[in-house]
């Protein structure tokens, strides 16, 4: 255990290292979900109406989770590169938990998109939007967040070992991130869609995540449904990304012991 935890953190120390040489990739975190709140904040904003509140509040919980759900892509792809780069099967080499690899990866992509999520708060506290609770809520939103972050990480990271091809990784990437979004209570109230769409944003689960979120910040939710995620949103996200993260991490695992291999 002892010895998994320090290669573990050897790798993430790898990782962050690499991350300073190559500081774009911080930038390309960060820009867009800037861009983002900045659009959606101002643009829209002024044309966008929720009930009980301002609409840049509304947004902010949205963009939080699409930027922690982003690390599905983010993993992936950079697993596909250590398996074709040959990385992976140098680490197999060594006497190394397996588990160590796959923790390096998923925790410092998961530090990465944390950062975003702090400029992301800077710049949204910037054009008005505001947390109206206590420092208790605050803290559990955000860990939400960061295990939403850690169990899209690993899900990635289980599809790069299946995969281990990046066009095929964008692929899939392309047909589950659209519609797990878009077809969400992230970015518009699902009241005003049909009745048969409504049904499918509001049992969404990335949509049980957006609204404890803003549940816990006290932020405007979306309203007008009876659905048991619309009446339970916190304990339903927790328990959805606790099932993500205790079905990823094993299958990941296990995947990449005969991914590597071949």
């Amino acid at each position: 255990m002892t010895e998994s935890l320090s290669d573990s953190l050897a790798l993430i120390g790898r990782h962050l290292r690499h991350l300073a040489r190559v500081p774009e990739r911080l930038l390309s975190v960060t820009l867009m979900p800037v861009m983002y709140v900045i659009v959606f904040g101002f643009l829209f904003g002024s044309a966008m109406q929720v009930e009980g509140g301002d609409y840049r509040e509304y947004i902010m919980a949205g963009i939080f989770a699409q930027v922690m759900l982003a690390n599905l892509q983010t993993t992936a792809v950079g697993v596909v590169d250590d398996l074709r780069n040959g990385l992976v099967d140098r680490f197999r080499s060594l006497p190394m938990s397996r588990y160590a690899v796959l923790i390096g990866r998923t925790v410092s992509d998961l530090l990465l998109s944390s950062i975003a999520v702090v400029v992301m708060a800077v710049v949204g506290y910037l054009i008005g939007w505001r947390v109206h609770t206590g420092l208790g809520n605050i803290v559990a939103a955000f860990g939400l967040l960061l295990l939403l972050g850690l169990g899209a990480a690993w899900l990635g990271a289980l599809l790069g070992l299946s995969l281990r091809n990046v066009e095929a990784v964008s692929a899939v990437m392309s047909m589950v991130m659209m519609p797990l979004t878009f077809l969400s209570s992230a970015f518009i109230p699902p009241s005003g869609l049909p009745g048969w769409l409504q049904a499918i944003t509001v049992w969404n689960p990335l949509s049980s995540v957006v609204e404890a979120v803003r549940q816990l910040f006290g932020n405007p939710s979306s309203v007008g449904d009876s659905s048991f995620p619309a009446l339970h949103p916190v304990p339903v996200a927790m328990v959805l990304v606790a099932a993500m993260i205790a079905l990823a991490m094993p299958l990941a695992a296990r995947r990449y012991r005969t991914a590597s291999a071949r």
